[in-house]
């Protein structure tokens, strides 16, 4: 255990927590690979690019960053009165989430397992 009072841990523990804007999707019904291939368009965009790129892009895990996108502009601009021209992706990764197991039945008594996959999606701002 930490050497220390219990509220100078805390503290210690709050002083080294990361203060950018960010927002986090959580259980979304999509898997990472898919996920991740509209990540890498949008990191290290500026957001109104980010925006544009995910608005007209034909995958259905686009709307779901599109949304989480403007959930961090909002956070940026009301929580830590940041600007939105300054703002661009700083980072965004998709962790995998829990997966759902299903059976699909074949011929002669047997059984196809099908898996589907969700994934965590966490967009983190930073100004220029």
């Amino acid at each position: 255990m930490a050497k220390g009072h219990r509220s100078q841990i805390k503290r210690e523990r709050n002083a080294q927590k990361d203060t950018r804007p960010s927002a986090k999707l959580s259980y979304a019904r999509v898997s990472v690979q898919k996920a991740c291939f509209v990540l890498d368009a949008i990191r290290g965009k500026d957001v109104e690019t980010a925006l544009g790129i995910v608005m007209y892009n034909p995958r259905y895990a686009s709307t779901l960053v599109e949304k989480l996108l403007k959930s961090a502009i909002a956070n940026a601009e009301n929580n830590n009165g940041m600007n939105r021209d300054n703002l661009y992706v700083a980072e965004c990764y998709a962790n995998k989430g829990p997966t759902m197991k299903r059976i699909r039945p074949r011929a002669q008594g047997r059984a196809y397992r099908i898996e589907k996959r969700m994934s965590h999606i966490t967009i983190v701002l930073d100004e220029k």
